[in-house]
């Protein structure tokens, strides 16, 4: 062959031009569940408010200023179980001593039932639920906003705040204790 070179002819990548389509995935997302009476997240809204699931549910909080410190605090939980409406609603994270006067406001508003005699032993709860079934459901949980908003001292609580003391006190009480010698 006079000098001529074989030159084998290589053939050239192909793209691969099939696509998935646009609805089949190869990594499925989970759909999130709907955020349950939205309207309260967005009267809340210039607060900046922070989610987080709980209970099923959708727990609210929002930073509180505590002298130069800012702290989340839970100031709602939002309910809407399709199996058990009994609690549906929005959750005022309050206290006992606070009732009588949320009461005048909110002539609707109860202790919650899931969180009665089975769960605390009581059946007066620090929680108390405006309940999606009132009628004037819609203006309560809206009035309640206002009230947080307003930065109103009787809804919300800081998380864990009980239990830290409790937990420090026994810590410290512990480590008070002398330890017997050996």
């Amino acid at each position: 062959m006079n000098g001529a070179r074989f030159v084998a002819h290589m053939s050239k990548p192909r793209r691969n031009t099939a696509r998935l389509p646009l609805d089949d995935t190869l990594f499925p997302v989970k759909r999130r569940k709907p955020v349950p009476h939205e309207f309260v997240l967005d009267a809340l809204a210039p607060l900046s408010p922070r989610t987080h699931p709980m209970f099923g549910c959708l727990a609210v909080y929002v930073g509180d200023k505590v002298g130069d410190k800012v702290q989340d605090k839970i100031v709602l939980i939002i309910r809407d179980k399709h199996d058990q409406t009994a609690d549906n609603g929005v959750w005022l994270a309050t206290t006992e001593e606070h009732h009588q006067s949320l009461r005048r406001e909110f002539p609707n508003m109860r202790s919650i039932q899931v969180l009665g005699k089975k769960v605390l032993g009581k059946k007066v709860t620090g929680w108390q639920v405006l309940p999606a079934d009132a009628e004037d459901f819609e203006q309560a949980a809206l009035h309640a906003c206002e009230l947080v908003l307003a930065g109103d001292p009787r809804i919300g609580k800081v998380p864990g705040a009980r239990r830290a003391k409790g937990a420090g006190a026994q810590k410290a009480s512990k480590s008070k204790r002398a330890k017997p010698s050996k």
